[in-house]
């Protein structure tokens, strides 16, 4: 498969290669998906860039932990019923080598959510980390941050969900 990875922390201009690598193969309970986008995400810089300081966890790195695409294969325990969905999933390189910046990823199936139909790869790669921290802003730092933000945060939540389904009727947003 097509990747791009890095084996040396800093500037994506220094350190990026895209190359060819083995496809991965699932494990159990495990999907592979056939990335169609993957999304980039402050984080994935700044593992990239060594800006917590904790140094190179993989002595390879496929970056980027969300994306959408189809599931390719399944591993064991994962119903072959699964093979040819749409999906986005998250987490793909968090406590993990490869993430979506490559033509195939493998992650656990509970990090794989149905992409709904109609709604494109490229929103389907956008839903992972950025909901997750929406979700965490809502319900985890809510009481600690004053309740104009915590408006603000659900209203930008209640848009995104419109967008969503407006796109998903086919409206134009």
């Amino acid at each position: 498969m097509k990747a791009a990875w890095y084996e040396k922390q800093g500037p994506a201009r220094d350190v990026l290669v895209v190359g060819e690598m083995d496809d991965p193969e699932p494990g159990a309970g495990e999907v592979c998906i056939r990335v169609a986008a993957s999304g980039v995400n402050p984080g994935d810089v700044k593992k990239r860039e060594d800006a917590f300081g904790i140094g190179m966890p993989y002595p390879r790195v496929i970056p980027h932990s969300d994306g959408a695409g189809t599931i390719d294969r399944v591993g064991a325990g994962v119903s072959q019923e699964w093979v040819g969905r749409h999906v986005w999933c998250y987490g793909a390189q968090s406590y993990r080598p490869f993430g979506t910046a490559a033509e195939f990823t493998v992650v656990p199936l509970e990090k794989a959510a149905p992409l709904p139909n109609g709604v494109p790869f490229e929103q389907g790669a956008c839903l992972g980390i950025p909901g997750l921290t929406a979700h965490r802003a809502v319900n985890v730092a809510e009481p600690l941050i004053s309740s104009w933000i915590s408006a603000l945060i659900l209203l930008m939540l209640r848009l995104v969900c419109i967008c969503l389904q407006c796109t998903k009727r086919g409206q134009a947003i």
